[in-house]
């Protein structure tokens, strides 16, 4: 490791590879609602977020376990569950008055058929939008969005 006066150490964030601080200051800037999706090794969660400098304000969110008080008998972090998720957090987010979201997947890359990809697809089916093209960023912030 580079010792001296003029190294500086990146972020924790930064160097465990959680954070991508470029793209996130994007997202932010937009002003947009985002949709923050995340999957742990069981579960996997939709929450609709507004930035506010005191922390993000989650307006709607969803939950994989959720499915398991309604009967739902097979595992919360596959492809199915991601659909149900999705599905759940775009009803949540239409009673909430969120029609348009930026999708903030963190670290992960979309993937057609993966199971953090799943969510946004199956919550426009509610009928909310949100960017496509090769970024997922803001209207403003990307030129291959629409």
């Amino acid at each position: 490791m580079a010792i001296g006066p003029r190294y500086k150490v990146a972020f924790r964030r930064r160097r465990e590879g959680r954070t991508d601080y470029y793209f996130r200051l994007r997202l932010l800037r937009s002003g947009e609602a985002r949709a923050v999706i995340r999957r742990s090794s069981k579960n996997l969660t939709v929450q609709f977020a507004e930035f506010n400098m005191g922390g993000d304000k989650i307006l709607a969110s969803a939950t994989s376990k959720k499915l398991r008080e309604m009967g739902w008998e097979h595992s919360c972090s596959s492809i199915p569950a991601a659909y149900l998720t999705g599905y759940m957090a775009g009803k949540a987010a239409l009673k909430a008055g969120i029609e348009y979201a930026v999708v903030d997947m963190g670290p992960r890359s979309p993937r057609r058929a993966a199971c953090c990809s799943r969510p946004w697809q199956d919550c426009a089916t509610q009928g909310w939008t949100y960017p496509t093209g090769m970024c997922s960023l803001p209207r403003t912030g990307c030129s291959a969005s629409t």
